[in-house]
């Protein structure tokens, strides 16, 4: 005969898989919970404004839509309560809010640079730090959105690659820690994507340049490139979600994940170690 408990633990483990995903209002972080959710998961679509949760509800997938700031700390905490008190368990958070930033530092603020680091880096540590109890009661997924700007510095970039190499270097240092503790720790490193570049920079690249002085010329240069890669040898939002998915349901997923073949050429450049087994298996033996 089974005790109250567990029968209780057997509905659990019956239930879907719950996975929450920040920044889900368009992109990758839309594609990735539409997707998550066609798998079977119970998907907890998380965003900063509901008001922008449009496309989502649209999308026809059954998504839990949620307000979520990674940047407050009881946002991130109230959001994680609230799942846990209706489904009882967290599976696997997936870390995508953030965005872009186009400047360089003689022309910005300081500030400005915390306020991208803020965003970027601090949020996914904000969201990792409330998850990890739970993901470690259910063995569970730790995804996190990076770049091939997370590997490979770029022109412009400087506050918004710094940002992604911190939440490289705390990934990779964090995951024979969570391993050991059973949680699995995945970074995706997508390269373009289709409609996201002006549209995430949250600026007016018109403007920047007009008012970049001695850097003027160059910045024009990096911005129609740049451009023209995201507009004509970019991935869709969908195409670059498909690892995510799959880091989700692999037995024992990669740390690092290039999102195309364009991505793992481009951070092999700098990477030796492309998939981080290599580094893992290094550094878990520090700690066995």
């Amino acid at each position: 005969m089974y005790t109250h408990g567990t029968r209780q633990q057997r509905k659990a483990d019956m239930s879907p898989k719950v996975v929450l995903i920040t920044g889900t209002s368009s992109g990758i972080g839309l594609a990735a919970a539409v997707a998550a959710a066609n798998a079977g998961y119970r998907v907890v679509a998380t965003l900063r404004d509901t008001s922008r949760a449009g496309a989502l509800r649209e999308s026809g997938g059954d998504l839990d839509v949620r307000q979520l700031d990674v940047t407050d700390p009881a946002s991130v905490a109230a959001c994680i309560d609230g799942v846990m008190a209706d489904y009882g368990r967290l599976d696997a958070v997936v870390n995508n809010a953030g965005a872009g930033h186009l400047g360089t530092i003689e022309n910005e603020s300081v500030d400005e640079v915390r306020r991208v680091m803020e965003v970027n880096f601090f949020g996914v540590v904000q969201v990792t730090k409330a998850a990890m109890p739970h993901l470690r009661a259910s063995g569970g997924r730790l995804i996190t959105v990076s770049s091939v700007g997370g590997v490979v510095g770029q022109p412009f970039n400087e506050a918004y690659c710094a940002a992604k190499f911190a939440v490289e270097g705390f990934m990779e240092s964090l995951a024979p820690v969570a391993a050991r503790v059973g949680v699995a720790v995945t970074l995706i490193e997508p390269g373009a994507v289709a409609s996201e570049f002006v549209a995430n920079l949250q600026v007016d690249p018109a403007e920047v340049i007009a008012n970049a002085g001695p850097y003027a010329e160059v910045l024009q240069a990096y911005v129609a490139r740049t451009r023209s890669s995201f507009g004509t040898g970019a991935q869709t939002p969908a195409q670059a979600a498909e690892p995510i998915v799959a880091a989700l349901t692999a037995e024992h997923p990669a740390l690092r994940v290039q999102t195309s073949e364009w991505a793992t050429a481009f951070t092999g450049t700098k990477l030796a170690d492309q998939d981080g087994g290599k580094v893992l298996g290094l550094t878990a033996t520090w700690i066995a």
